[in-house]
């Protein structure tokens, strides 16, 4: 009987987390998941998300693109978004808050943020040990930079 209901739902056992998954991938994919919360991921968020890369984390453009292809693959794969915060809160705190500027750059990126994406973005952030304070100024310092 057991295994009937293995079988019906699944069977196997989850796949175990990544263990030493790269921090700029795991970030990576949090801003494809940002970008994603509205249902469309489109060039233009995928292009800045490569910026966000580049400039927050002094990444050349062509690491960019590839922690960028690693992360979507990742965010692809992502079942929750805790198992990536953990990889992210290996970065400095200073590094998790441009996480964090990233992410409200993105969901800028198209216009304007919809409440879904300002929640995720309060989740990240409070998983990633951002203060309001600093997360409030991520918030300013994208939309300074919005397009």
């Amino acid at each position: 009987m057991a295994g009937f209901f293995s079988r019906l739902f699944g069977g196997g056992r989850p796949e175990a987390p990544i263990r030493d998954m790269d921090p700029y991938e795991a970030a990576a994919a949090l801003l494809v998941e940002a970008a994603l919360v509205d249902g469309v991921y489109a060039n233009l968020e995928s292009d800045m998300i490569a910026e966000i890369l580049v400039t927050s984390f002094n990444m050349d453009a062509t690491r960019a693109d590839q922690v960028l292809l690693n992360g979507e693959q990742i965010a692809e794969d992502a079942t929750d978004t805790h198992a990536l915060t953990r990889h992210v809160k290996t970065l400095p705190t200073s590094e998790r808050a441009s996480v964090i500027e990233g992410l409200y750059r993105v969901s800028l990126a198209d216009g304007d943020a919809c409440k879904y994406e300002e929640s995720f973005i309060l989740h990240v952030a409070s998983l990633l040990h951002i203060d309001d304070v600093s997360r409030a100024h991520a918030r300013k310092r994208a939309e300074l930079n919005a397009p």
